[in-house]
């Protein structure tokens, strides 16, 4: 049977960091409830919802049960737990295959909602942590946590308008592990204003001290879509623009933090992903191998096998649209071959272990040697049989591969 992951975009954030190009907002504490309500009857009433705007759910996905969940944002730590256990239990009632018994209840695989939703996970500020509410947390079933730490360095995290600071990180996490969540995330920031590489590698080995289970490693995106991003891009200085390393520094970072990681006993397996053994995101997991998801939420996105869909950002007209019987889509798009063709071997090189170049040629009947040979013989590839990865060196330019593959 298809299992199903569901992604549920909570765009509320305390302050808006200068590096961050997503659609998220500060906004009283007054609109949690409205919102969470929302989500809760798109999901309920999610088919009608998507005939109405004509997006078409194979007969697979009709019947299919949820196996992870991913609350995002934004910053969902922010909601009442109540909020969150609403939106779980909307979530089993809607999708679940059966009840969980009494001897499942609390076990880690599933917690309290059955053996089939493995993996709840959701995305927290360490500022927002507190022993009631992951206590709470837990309850509801959520069994891991991905902090946005971005650095344990408090001048770049004041540089980059985090509320949090280097001990708020050393609090909360003992709250997370004394509730249960024996899962937890941490998100990194290669590139932060002020961040050398003496700094970088302080974040790196306080992090492996603390041993997370997962490792997310970003480098710094310059964009319009930023206040940092659209000052460096005009020369500017507001925001420790000048204080922001070089392109080249942003790619010795990621090289030392796969050098640190490795060291640490973590597995890399996505361009930006590290975990110990058994501890790759399963939800994301579902992302790079192209498996169906469904969003939830204003701003977030669908993915069925054969059309992607988005919802509009605006969380206060994603509720007023909802309210009123109609979901507010922004975005549709039924794939052809060809843009499958090319998710797949975008999404596909993402993951360290490659792509099986002799299986993609037979589904999509096409052949493919001929694009990867210039690749290779740069270096930028390598292939063993009929599998291709991008060559180990090579990670911090990812970008370029894809470039090149997709001319």
């Amino acid at each position: 049977m298809t299992k199903l992951g569901i992604y549920v975009q909570v765009p509320f954030c305390q302050t808006k960091c200068t590096y961050c190009n997503f659609h998220t907002g500060v906004v009283g504490t007054s609109r949690f409830a409205p919102y969470a309500e929302a989500v809760c009857r798109e999901i309920r009433e999610h088919e009608a919802f998507y005939g109405a705007a004509g997006v078409t759910l194979p007969e697979a996905l009709a019947s299919a049960a949820v196996d992870t969940v991913y609350f995002g944002g934004g910053t969902p730590s922010m909601l009442d737990p109540s909020h969150l256990q609403n939106m779980v239990d909307v979530i089993r009632a809607t999708f679940s295959e059966r009840p969980a018994s009494p001897i499942e209840s609390g076990q880690a695989e599933g917690g309290p909602y059955g053996a089939e939703i493995s993996e709840v996970t959701l995305e927290a500020d360490p500022e927002t942590i507190e022993p009631g509410k992951a206590a709470a947390w837990v309850r509801a079933g959520i069994n891991r946590v991905s902090f946005g730490l971005q650095s344990f360095v408090d001048k770049e995290l004041i540089a980059a308008g985090r509320m949090h600071r280097r001990q708020d990180i050393y609090r909360a996490v003992p709250i997370l592990r004394e509730a249960g969540i024996s899962n937890i995330s941490f998100d990194l920031i290669a590139g932060l204003p002020h961040q050398t590489k003496e700094s970088w590698r302080q974040s790196l080995e306080e992090l492996a001290a603390l041993g997370p289970e997962h490792v997310s490693v970003y480098l710094l995106e310059i964009d319009e879509g930023s206040r940092l991003g659209k000052e460096l891009l005009q020369g500017g200085g507001r925001y420790s623009a000048g204080a922001v390393p070089r392109e080249d520094e942003m790619a010795e970072f990621y090289e030392m933090a796969q050098e640190s990681l490795r060291g640490a006993g973590y597995h890399h397996y996505e361009i930006s992903n590290w975990a110990k053994p058994g501890f790759e995101s399963k939800h994301n997991l579902k992302y790079w191998r192209r498996e169906p998801y469904l969003g939830f939420g204003a701003g977030a996105h669908s993915f069925s096998g054969r059309e992607r869909w988005a919802n509009a950002h605006d969380a206060a007209e994603y509720v007023s649209a909802i309210q009123g019987g109609r979901l507010p889509i922004e975005q549709h798009e039924k794939l052809t071959a060809e843009s499958a063709l090319e998710e797949e071997l975008f999404l596909g090189l993402r993951q360290l272990d490659g792509i099986d170049l002799a299986q993609i040629e037979r589904e999509y009947g096409v052949a493919l040697a001929g694009r990867f040979d210039p690749l290779a013989s740069a270096g930028l590839v390598e292939r063993e049989g009929s599998l291709v990865r991008l060559a180990p060196g090579r990670l911090s330019v990812s970008n370029e591969v894809f470039v090149e593959l997709m001319r």
